[in-house]
């Protein structure tokens, strides 16, 4: 087991000190789903604005091009979240409040200083959160499942990303070097934010040890990110 899953378990189990799993079924109207979509709405949002912010680095048209409709997507993914929790009677500003510390600090902590690092964090650090949050799905009824899976969708987009950090490191050893250290990075500040929002949120807590069973089951939850985040990394050729 890695650091940072040996870690995680151990975060985890002082977050599910209390925690009922009795008869787990979580409806559309859960707490811990109302919870799962406001911090996935949240993300969404501040993925928005970084990435409008970041299309400024880019060296091309074509790339800042490129970023606006990443984050025109994360606009969309953000307003279908807003929906689903207005269909509940929830205001998403409200809902959103209490991740907004945890989240901020995960960007404030990987800003990106350049152009690559920029699309290797959107690239991995959405996979990161993909893969966390599609596990959830699994402990949920199909049609909030499926509000889940719509908005952790990946798009067309992604593989502008892959071009420009292959093409880079490919020419480069030294940015293939660097970039695999910030990889590395955004994956341990990915799961330290996560381990902490949970442990805040007994809801979430409930719903993630649900889907996994046990914190046997949390800890094999944290191998296979670690290992699909060694795939994309592959992807992207660091």
């Amino acid at each position: 087991m890695g650091a940072q899953s040996s870690a995680a378990l151990g975060t985890w189990q002082a977050a599910a000190q209390g925690v009922s799993l009795s008869g787990s079924s979580f409806t559309a109207d859960d707490p811990g789903v109302v919870d799962l979509f406001a911090v996935l709405a949240y993300g969404e949002i501040s993925a928005f604005y970084r990435l409008a912010e970041e299309a400024k680095l880019s060296p091309t048209l074509r790339g800042k091009v490129a970023v606006a409709k990443m984050a025109a997507a994360e606009m969309r993914h953000f307003e279908t979240l807003e929906s689903a929790l207005a269909e509940r009677g929830i205001d998403i500003f409200d809902a959103m409040a209490p991740f907004v510390r945890a989240l901020d600090a995960y960007h404030d902590s990987t800003d990106p200083s350049t152009w690559l690092e920029s699309m290797v964090k959107f690239y991995v650090g959405d996979g990161i959160a993909a893969d966390f949050y599609t596990e959830i799905a699994g402990a949920l009824s199909p049609e909030v499942a499926a509000v889940v899976r719509d908005v952790l969708a990946e798009t067309s987009h992604s593989e502008f990303v892959v071009e420009e950090v292959r093409r880079a490191v490919a020419t480069s050893r030294s940015e293939r070097d660097r970039l695999t250290l910030w990889g590395r990075r955004l994956l341990g500040e990915a799961i330290t934010q996560a381990q902490y929002v949970m442990a805040q949120r007994d809801e979430l807590t409930e719903l993630v040890l649900s889907a996994t069973g046990d914190l046997n089951g949390i800890a094999a939850l944290f191998e296979r990110m670690q290992a699909s985040h060694a795939e994309r990394m592959a992807v992207l050729g660091i």
